[in-house]
């Protein structure tokens, strides 16, 4: 079955880093563009960086870029995000998500999320 499972997630202080992890199984890996989405409490969940199927282009939310990077090894089947810089508002659950659109169809998968807490 289709699994993604994030870890990396932890509690670091204002200016730390992180790097979340993301494994995927059940599917073709290099077939989908894989995305970091997050959701802080009280907020709709957003999207934070997104990756091609090659790993060739990278799109991110204003929010993060400059700090953030998303990257992916197709060997490994793994999405990595790593985030330096880390703020106070980049608090949230992480989610990873792997999309693929085929004529009409729409294929998303979700893993748990992990938890990123940035606080003094």
């Amino acid at each position: 079955q289709v699994q993604l499972v994030e870890s990396g997630g932890d509690l670091v202080q204002p200016g730390g880093s992180l790097r979340l992890s993301c494994a995927a199984s059940g599917f073709t890996f290099s077939n989908y563009a894989m995305n970091w989405y997050r959701q802080a409490p009280g907020k709709e969940r957003e999207l934070v960086a997104g990756v091609t199927e090659s790993g060739g282009s990278a799109n991110y939310a204003d929010s993060v870029k400059g700090r953030f990077t998303i990257s992916r090894d197709n060997a490994k089947n793994t999405v990595y995000l790593q985030m330096n810089s880390l703020k106070p508002e980049d608090t949230a659950v992480y989610y990873c998500n792997a999309f693929r659109a085929i004529v009409y169809t729409n294929y998303n998968y979700w893993g748990q999320g992990t938890q990123v807490t940035v606080s003094s």
